[in-house]
């Protein structure tokens, strides 16, 4: 039994891992049908298949690692004769083709979001309704009732923009844009109170927001809020990783992906809150894989995208031998960075 409680949490989070994966060629395959391509293989999961079944054209397969999965499609990286390939729809279709899957992670991720903010007791906003005993931040510029609006040039969709934006901070100071007695009022250098932890420097979140009960309304108009939160939240933290301020040894792989989802589930199994937490954390790597897939590098979903916008653009499709070449060369370094943060996964949980 004590066995069994160790590993079921495992198990959900591969499950879950699964679900994110066939969400998204769930969308591949399903625009693919819709416009009449011919799909060859519609495969979950990477390596050496463990099932195999054939209906049509396409052959569906179930295979041995739960790292990814693809829509084959006739003439997607080859010339075809076909009249039914890839190659030979319209620009335009292709484009949504490509673009399905991760436009369903997104969705996903919107829908539990929705389910987050329906089950939450209250849902945050952006308006201060109390400060704490000797705020550092009341003193220097904020009052109660402050709709806070913009942190430093980046807009406040949500209460979570809140703490992230501010997280961001090396010193706690921050110029603020807030909404006083109806109208808007910039606030220079609001400083907060920080406390330094080896490289990383802690804020300290001085005042509390109102809370509203959820209602269809607001759940909904909050859905997209919070969701538009997280795809920033995403979009940040790969600049920070562009620009340095994270390093690979911060990624986290499939491994350490399913690790994380593990512990929430296991969370989730003993309380509302836990199981509050392990949604969010599964709308954030929903969100992430969507965003992550439409970044325009080769081999992802983002790269093919680019290459159809320049065959749009040019009227004709770039020479299917040189695309994939490209796309070839990019998965190539994909799995190099994935082999890399999976063996920091494994180093990390060796830690634990």
């Amino acid at each position: 039994m004590e066995i069994w409680s160790k590993v079921w949490p495992f198990l959900v989070a591969i499950l879950f891992f699964g679900l994110l994966i066939s969400i998204h060629e769930l969308g591949h395959f399903t625009f693919a049908k819709l416009f009449k391509v011919k799909v060859n293989e519609f495969a979950l999961g990477m390596g050496p298949a463990i099932f195999k079944k054939k209906k049509g054209d396409t052959t569906y397969a179930l295979r041995l690692l739960p790292i990814g999965g693809y829509v084959s499609m006739e003439g997607e990286d080859e010339e075809s004769s076909d009249e039914n390939a890839f190659g030979r729809k319209k620009v335009w279709q292709k484009i949504i083709i490509v673009a399905a899957g991760a436009v369903m992670n997104l969705i996903l991720g919107l829908v539990i979001v929705s389910v987050v903010l329906s089950m939450e007791d209250l849902i945050g906003t952006n308006k201060i309704i109390y400060f704490h005993e000797n705020a550092v931040s009341q003193q220097t510029g904020l009052r109660e009732n402050d709709e806070i609006l913009v942190i430093d040039g980046h807009r406040v969709f949500s209460d979570m923009d809140i703490s992230f934006l501010m997280s961001r901070s090396d010193d706690g100071v921050f110029d603020m844009t807030v909404r006083r007695g109806g109208e808007k009022v910039e606030l220079n250098d609001v400083t907060f109170q920080t406390e330094k932890d080896g490289k990383y420097t802690f804020i300290t979140y001085d005042f509390v927001v109102l809370g509203e009960e959820p209602g269809f309304l607001n759940v909904f108009t909050n859905s997209f809020k919070r969701a538009a939160s997280i795809t920033r939240l995403v979009w940040l933290s790969l600049f920070d990783l562009v620009t340095g301020r994270y390093g690979l040894t911060d990624l986290s792989g499939p491994v350490g992906t399913v690790n994380v989802i593990a512990d929430a589930a296991a969370s989730a199994a003993v309380s509302k809150d836990g199981l509050i937490t392990a949604l969010t954390m599964m709308a954030f790597i929903s969100i992430n894989i969507g965003i992550f897939n439409l970044l325009p590098l080769p081999a992802l979903d983002g790269g093919r995208l680019f290459f159809l916008i320049i065959e749009g653009i040019r009227r004709k499709p770039l020479n299917p031998k040189h695309e994939g070449l490209i796309h070839g060369i990019g998965l190539a370094l994909l799995l190099l960075l994935m082999l890399v943060v999976t063996f920091n996964d494994i180093v990390n949980l060796v830690k634990k």
